[in-house]
């Protein structure tokens, strides 16, 4: 069941929207409830692992006193010399 929503944007905004909208042959309202789904969608849990990220994970180790930090003050130092 669709319900109503008023809301209050910049005037360029609702403008640059309606021209994306009708450049896609979409309704702004649709335009406007597909971004929503997608962004309430994003959040709702972690994002799926892929084979290969996980084949990844743990292919490089660390020392435990290393500093990541340091180590990125040092490559800006030198990349900006």
């Amino acid at each position: 069941m669709d319900k109503k929503l008023t809301l209050s944007l910049d005037k360029t905004i609702i403008e640059s929207a309606k021209k994306y909208a009708k450049s896609n042959n979409i309704s702004l309202s649709k335009l406007i409830e597909s971004y929503l789904t997608t962004l309430t969608k994003r959040r709702k849990g972690f994002a799926k692992i892929t084979p290969l990220v996980e084949s990844l994970s743990g292919v490089i180790s660390l020392d435990e006193d290393f500093d990541i930090k340091d180590a990125y003050e040092d490559y800006l130092i030198e990349k900006y010399k």
